[in-house]
């Protein structure tokens, strides 16, 4: 659960911008995407590999 302190007077537009920040800062909103679909080990290790190798094929070779 997030608290953000607000003080006496504060624009709520301030308090917002504060939460704001500090939810981006958790990652909640990526760790709900996240465990939105399950994806298998091996498919994961298999897309791992594949990025690696793009990777390795676009910006690794230039010797």
């Amino acid at each position: 659960m997030l608290i953000v302190p607000v003080k006496e007077g504060e624009p709520i537009d301030k308090a917002l911008k504060k939460f704001k920040k500090k939810f981006d800062r958790t990652g909640t909103l990526r760790e709900l995407r996240r465990r939105q679909h399950f994806t298998k080990p091996s498919v994961e290790r298999r897309m791992e590999r594949m990025r690696a190798v793009y990777k390795l094929e676009t910006y690794g070779e230039e010797q």
